[in-house]
């Protein structure tokens, strides 16, 4: 597009203060859609990753970053006119390195998590609770009247692991809520996606106040190079985003010092259709796995439509998968994009496989390379049919564009499919009114889940799931206390 903006990549990490090489080199990061290299970004050895987290260690113990509110602001918003300078070239950075549509960009890649991943938590510096009075009460411990308190203090170092699918989107709502509440941090990227992340390492260097050591930015290609976060004594929280099966990892390994853990995991979330709801809207939920080519943990890649209507539900939903192609993702009215790698490409088409061996019926797509797309890790938006919750197709998570729809007999049969599930991320119910949405949507077990179309998105929103989708909560009030310890006090009245 002509009037795009030049990328002009940052190829260092930041340590302490300092953008660096890593003692390791350099590795490439490739384009999904075309297959060929975005650029060469430092590739960080464990002594580099040792360094960020000392780095990060003496920044919480030796400076008064935990305790000074007034900086903290003033620096997350520093870093908020940063970013709002640099837009638009950071939204051609993530089509570039991400493979994410020009369109997605406009949404949760960009435009959504910009406008208030950073402003919302440092608004809420200046109003949370820090410090609550519990008033006076007679200890028999002490035998005396006592004044009571709870303090509110940040937990210490965080490590901040951030996945390919969202790079920036989950990196900034990290870094908003870890920065806020007073903690240092230690960002490690995908090594798939890590220029937004450098990008970040550069503005705080270039454009904030933020002290050395406060925001650390290491990439690296080998994932063990991430793992001393977890393994390291000097790192207080583990904050991640990424498959269950890693998070399983972080929590087996960091069991030996004790870390306190945020795991925002996988979903296999469903779209409960009730037999009031209007068929065309609900309908178009269905299309959601072909957004960013399916690559979100929260997408809906489960619909259930009642045996009442389900013949023609799944017309609607044919006449919608054949009308969405793989496309460009600089084009702007591309929704189905490439998906990340030809690792993933392969995993992708191998479920696909699977579900026409387990004896789903495919109505649209298949394992065929999309027409026209012979460059890039490409495709075909899949529609399986006829689905069986017990097949593999609807119970482990794709992270492709397809979706697997299965028919129910009433609303109890419904809840209990959405809910045969070993994730609770997100759902979605639709229905003729919001009361009979909320009645069912009570009975669902996910974290996340949006009535008649809606979507509980936002800073201020808790985001996180049940069961296998993870511990913890992202963002809203309910983050905001995640990255802080609790510590109650007492004096004589």
């Amino acid at each position: 597009m002509a009037d795009t903006p030049t990328v002009q990549l940052e190829t260092r990490m930041l340590i302490d203060g300092e953008l660096v090489d890593g003692e390791s080199g350099t590795f490439t990061s490739i384009n999904p859609a075309t297959e060929e290299p975005v650029g060469q970004v430092a590739d960080a050895s464990t002594a580099d990753m040792h360094r960020a987290i000392d780095a990060a260690r003496r920044a919480f113990d030796d400076t008064d970053w935990s305790t000074d509110r007034v900086l903290r602001k003033h620096c997350l918003e520093q870093l908020q006119t940063a970013l709002e300078a640099e837009r638009e070239q950071l939204r051609e950075e993530l089509i570039l390195d991400a493979g994410c549509p020009r369109l997605v960009t406009h949404g949760p890649q960009l435009d959504a998590p910009l406008a208030d991943a950073l402003t919302y938590p440092a608004g809420l510096i200046d109003s949370y609770p820090w410090e609550t009075e519990l008033g006076e009460a007679y200890s028999d411990l002490t035998n005396q009247v006592c004044v009571r308190k709870v303090w509110r203090e940040p937990v210490g170092v965080v490590g901040a692991i951030v996945p390919w699918n969202f790079p920036f989107e989950v990196a900034i709502h990290k870094l908003g809520q870890a920065l806020a509440t007073g903690n240092t941090v230690v960002l490690k990227p995908a090594p798939d996606t890590p220029f937004s992340a450098t990008r970040l390492g550069r503005l705080v260097v270039e454009h904030t106040d933020i002290p050395p050591g406060v925001v650390n930015v290491v990439t690296a290609s080998d994932h063990l190079v991430g793992e001393e976060l977890t393994l390291s004594p000097k790192v207080d929280l583990i904050s991640f985003t990424g498959s269950t099966a890693v998070g399983r990892r972080i929590m087996e390994k960091g069991a030996a010092t004790m870390k306190r853990l945020f795991l925002e995991l996988g979903g296999k979330s469903a779209t409960i259709v009730l037999e009031d709801a209007d068929l065309a809207a609900a309908c178009l939920i269905g299309i959601a796995p072909c957004m960013h080519a399916g690559q979100g943990c929260a997408i809906p890649t489960r619909m259930l439509l009642p045996r009442s209507r389900y013949a023609e539900g799944v017309e609607l939903l044919r006449a919608m998968y054949e009308g969405v192609l793989p496309g460009d993702p600089q084009d702007p009215g591309t929704l189905c994009g490439p998906v990340i790698s030809a690792k993933q490409r392969e995993r992708v088409l191998g479920y696909i496989r699977r579900g026409v061996d387990e004896g789903a019926k495919l109505l649209v797509g298949g394992v065929d390379a999309p027409a026209g797309r012979d460059r890039g890790f490409y495709v075909r938006p899949t529609l399986f049919v006829d689905v069986d919750n017990a097949m593999t197709i609807a119970q482990e998570e794709i992270f492709g564009p397809v979706l697997a729809v299965i028919p129910y007999e009433d609303e109890r049969d419904a809840v209990r499919i959405a809910n045969d599930s070993a994730y609770g991320l997100a759902g979605n119910v639709m229905s003729g009114s919001i009361e009979h949405s909320a009645a069912v949507a009570r009975q669902l077990r996910a974290g996340f889940v949006g009535l008649n179309g809606a979507a509980p998105y936002g800073a201020d929103v808790p985001f996180g799931g049940y069961k296998a989708s993870g511990v913890g909560r992202q963002n809203g009030h309910a983050g905001f206390d995640q990255y802080l310890e609790i510590k109650s006090v007492a004096y004589p009245a």
